[in-house]
């Protein structure tokens, strides 16, 4: 039912030069990810970020420890939330997770994190999942005010082998239980989606399940369609990818960047007609690099995505 009043109310999109006031407020307070090879590209992030923007650092495995710090140092000196990744499966143990928390920490002022099983086949050593690193307290003793953990939109093939999303639901109403106990903020960010539909379908069952922590839904930025097949393939991306495959059966858009305008503006709508809706907040993964998704966003987001440097 709840797809099919989002098709009804859903609005044409703005005509070109013309605000999209719903996709203004639904950009308002997005957030990005970057790892510490492409935040090396980028020479001051207050040109392209809106003050206060919540960074997350993804923790590829091999990545040094250092250089993730590093990251996080520069960003907290740009002015930004920095948020890393703490990757289960390569973390080796308690002492490494304690060591990684205090760097953070004592050297960038750190206190929030997205927790994630991590997609590396075999553990490196005694954690496997994102669960075990909220049970290990050390985030709570640590002091951290807020921990993400993931979500999958359209399933986690790591997980629900089977095609199924009964895992992944119980992890979810886990986590769901452990944020009524804890007093950190807690929400789900997601892996990407492509379509609309998909989304507000999963965000719609979540509610059902009775889990109601919030939702900061995955976007794919601006990039070629060739780069985000490959990335879509490579991460899983289920039904939606059909929005690509399907553009690139067009000619006349095969050659052009893909842009995640018509899927922000979908939900922006189905946000505004349900102001309940449990999505709060945009992530970007800007696959098409840092710039092309910050000035997309520049474009689109009105007076509060202006870069700090701008203002």
């Amino acid at each position: 039912m709840a797809l099919l009043n989002f098709k009804k109310r859903e609005k044409p999109a703005a005509a070109p030069g013309e605000a999209n006031q719903e996709l203004e407020a639904f950009l308002n307070g997005y957030s990005i990810e970057v790892m510490p090879r492409t935040a090396e590209k980028v020479d001051d992030f207050r040109d392209l970020l809106p003050a206060g923007t919540r960074v997350y650092i993804a923790h590829i495995e091999g990545t040094p420890i250092e250089d993730m710090v590093a990251t996080a140092r520069r960003l907290a000196g740009e002015g930004y939330k920095v948020m890393p990744h703490f990757p289960a499966r390569i973390i080796k143990d308690q002492a490494t997770l304690d060591d990684w928390i205090a760097r953070y920490q004592g050297e960038a002022g750190v206190d929030q994190a997205l927790l994630l099983a991590g997609g590396v086949a075999k553990p490196h050593g005694d954690f496997t999942d994102s669960m075990q690193l909220l049970e290990s307290g050390a985030f709570d003793r640590a002091g951290f005010t807020r921990l993400h953990v993931a979500g999958h939109p359209e399933g986690n093939r790591d997980i629900d082998t089977d095609g199924g999303s009964s895992t992944v639901d119980a992890a979810l109403q886990w986590k769901q239980e452990f944020s009524e106990r804890t007093d950190a903020t807690m929400a789900i960010a997601t892996q990407f989606a492509f379509d609309a539909g998909p989304i507000i379908a999963w965000a719609d069952h979540l509610r059902a399940e009775g889990i109601d922590l919030p939702i900061h839904i995955g976007i794919a930025g601006p990039a070629k369609l060739q780069t985000l097949i490959k990335f879509a393939i490579a991460c899983g991306v289920g039904p939606s990818l059909k929005v690509l495959q399907k553009r690139a059966m067009d000619v006349s858009k095969l050659m052009m960047p893909y842009q995640p305008t018509e899927v922000l503006t979908q939900l922006a709508a189905h946000k505004a007609a349900h102001p309940d809706f449990n999505i709060e907040s945009v992530h970007f993964f800007p696959l098409g690099g840092i710039k092309a998704n910050a000035n997309w966003a520049i474009e689109n987001g009105g007076p509060a995505a202006k870069p700090a440097n701008a203002t």
